[in-house]
């Protein structure tokens, strides 16, 4: 049952993320600002993080550490992405 609950939350975690970056990238579409597409970029990535680390772990019975390395870094680089977007200079 806790097995179930977690892949449940990691699934939500995800699909909230995306929903981030699917508005994010409209709004990039509508303004044409390259800031909200690094925004999207990095919400994208970040809500991956978490499916990579399920998918590595469950599917390719890859080591919980090594899953754990990889989502880490994957989420790393989201919000690198989201931070470059707060604080570039706005063209």
């Amino acid at each position: 049952m806790e097995h179930t609950l977690f892949v449940i939350g990691k699934l939500f975690t995800t699909a909230l993320a995306l929903v981030i970056a699917y508005q994010a990238y409209r709004g990039y579409q509508r303004h044409h600002t390259q800031l909200l597409l690094y925004v999207a970029a990095g919400f994208a990535l970040v809500g991956l993080g978490g499916l990579v680390e399920g998918v590595l772990f469950e599917l390719l019975q890859v080591s919980i550490f090594e899953a754990g390395f990889v989502a880490a870094l994957v989420t790393a680089a989201g919000m690198l992405s989201i931070l470059y977007a707060l604080y570039a200079p706005n063209p």
